[in-house]
């Protein structure tokens, strides 16, 4: 009998303390959490040479990984889609951006083909929540987030309800599946800010997956004098100069080679001599105002910093700060499908701009002269349209302080998966599932590996019939209205990072070896042409 009792309690001891294992080992589950900035330029960072105050991302930056060779999307939607599932635009639903159809890839709404970052997290144990901007069709409360405040449709006005787009919603923000209207005053990323914290208080045992998609600093250019004021003078001399400047500043933060020369390509802006005295003054309040926005994004990064410290949490997350596509050229006050529209409910006056009833764009101008040395900008499949900076940090083994290596959206879903020891799903709500087809950063930054990517590797990408296809060191490009596969371009990256030489007709053999597997990923994503829908962003 007594011999029985010590089994019994040996196995008693044995259960609790098997028990008190497993929830140490719950707790310490890693804590994810995904800052997504909108339309910011690649060297908008002070970690990547700016001028532009960002102490807080720098931060993260200087206690984690930059990497310098992130591809996005060049558009917002279809990036939020490939960040969210790991895998290709069309695959998840979210084939053109503002149009939806019956047909595969082409139907506007994130697909039951793919199950996202919070679905499959949920399954596993976490607690998801999002604020901000959403962008890809339904409400983000029914793609497996336990709280929400989202922005619905892809802009909105950064202080009230005065919607940017004539067919935008009313009511265009949602909170935990309930349509509501913003509260007027409050700025977006301020707001946005404020929910993400309240959401993630009070601290419990379980862990998080965050998802702050802030919409600065997105058309309108709107943000508190405060910040703008900050950058008063700073770009009088317009961004002819800016470009050299932030050029000469990558390769002093090594993001570029120190010996690269200064690329000389045609550009589609102005130069800036041409611009009258009002007119440089209103280009130059436009980048103070669009820096300040940045500065006020960044205050907004330590509020969240602060508070995952103060309350134990910031040791154990792994925080992933990037951008969705590249700056923003694009002037909608002047548009020709939605200018009508805005010039009847906001103004471009100088002494308003930045305010709640302004309406002004980043411009082609700085646009260029931000993602420089890149070519071109947001909506090109160039370069400039789809590099954009990505900082990495909480993997405590990380001894990388900065990458060249090539790396894209479609990695980070995987990426968090292999972090966190979690098998992506073959079903979920009785869909099967396409897996994702990036691949994981981790074993590279635990050095137990010393590529990400093998040279063979494809990434492509198609949208309205702008298209990219990179293998290994080459890429081929198409931004030729209507699509043609006969008009693409080819570039070596490697050495040609500005994409200038197109190498087409001297490397025949590698260009077409390209095109075969254009064709390929052509015919697996079902791809549309002549492409259904074409929006006039011009």
């Amino acid at each position: 009998m007594l011999y029985l009792k010590r089994i019994t309690s040996f196995y008693l001891l044995f259960i609790l303390f098997s028990c008190e294992i497993i929830n140490h080992s719950s707790d310490q589950r890693k804590n994810v959490l995904i800052i997504l900035a909108d339309d910011l330029g690649y060297s908008d960072l002070g970690c990547f040479g700016s001028e532009i105050s960002t102490p807080n991302i720098d931060f993260l930056a200087s206690s984690g990984t930059i990497f310098s060779n992130f591809y996005t999307s060049p558009l917002c939607a279809p990036s939020r889609a490939m960040l969210l599932s790991g895998n290709d635009n069309h695959v998840s639903g979210i084939g053109i951006q503002a149009f939806s159809s019956p047909n595969y890839g082409y139907e506007g709404i994130l697909s039951n083909r793919v199950a996202i970052l919070p679905e499959v997290l949920k399954i596993n144990g976490y607690k998801s929540y999002m604020v901000g901007k959403w962008h890809i069709g339904g409400d983000p409360y029914n793609r497996g987030f336990d709280k929400t405040f989202a922005l619905l449709p892809g802009a909105f006005s950064h202080y009230d309800n005065n919607k940017p787009i004539r067919g935008y919603p009313d009511s265009a923000f949602s909170e935990n599946g309930k349509k509501r209207f913003w509260d007027v005053g409050k700025y977006s990323s301020d707001f946005y800010t404020d929910k993400l914290i309240e959401f993630l208080e009070p601290v419990d045992k379980d862990p998080f997956f965050a998802y702050a998609s802030f919409t600065a600093p997105h058309w309108p250019l709107q943000v508190d004098e405060k910040y703008s004021n900050n950058y008063k003078g700073i770009y009088d001399e317009g961004y002819d100069v800016l470009k050299i400047k932030r050029f000469n500043s990558l390769k002093g933060k090594n993001i570029i080679h120190k010996e690269k020369v200064f690329p000389s390509f045609e550009t589609l802006y102005s130069s800036w001599n041409k611009l009258d005295d009002y007119e440089k003054s209103v280009e130059s309040r436009k980048m103070e105002i669009y820096a300040g926005m940045i500065e006020n994004l960044d205050f907004n990064v330590g509020r969240i910093i602060k508070f995952l410290k103060e309350n134990g949490l910031y040791d154990n997350t792994v925080i992933l700060f990037m951008s969705d596509n590249g700056a923003a050229g694009e002037d909608f006050y002047y548009n020709n499908t939605y200018g009508n529209y805005i010039q009847e409910n906001f103004n471009y006056d100088y002494e308003d701009m930045g305010k709640p009833n302004s309406f002004v764009s980043l411009g082609v101008g700085w646009a260029e002269a931000i993602t420089s040395p890149f070519r071109l900008y947001k909506g090109y499949t160039t370069s400039g349209g789809m590099k954009s900076p990505l900082i990495i940090s909480g993997i405590n083994e990380n001894k990388i302080s900065s990458s060249n290596e090539f790396l894209s959206l479609l990695d980070i879903a995987p990426s968090i998966y292999d972090l966190l020891n979690i098998k992506y799903p073959l079903f979920f709500n009785n869909n099967e599932l396409s897996p994702p087809i990036g691949e994981s950063v981790i074993p590279y930054l635990k050095s137990e590996s010393s590529i990400i990517h093998k040279d063979d590797y494809v990434f492509a990408f198609e949208h309205s019939g702008n298209s990219f296809l990179k293998k290994g060191e080459w890429k081929i490009i198409n931004t030729i209205q209507p699509f043609n596969v006969s008009n693409f371009e080819l570039y070596n990256i490697k050495n040609d990072i500005s994409e200038i030489t197109n190498k087409k007709n001297m490397n025949r053999e590698i260009y077409d070896d390209l095109i075969v597997e254009w064709n390929n990923f052509s015919k697996s994503r079902r791809l549309i042409f002549p492409t259904p829908y074409i929006d006039n962003l011009k």
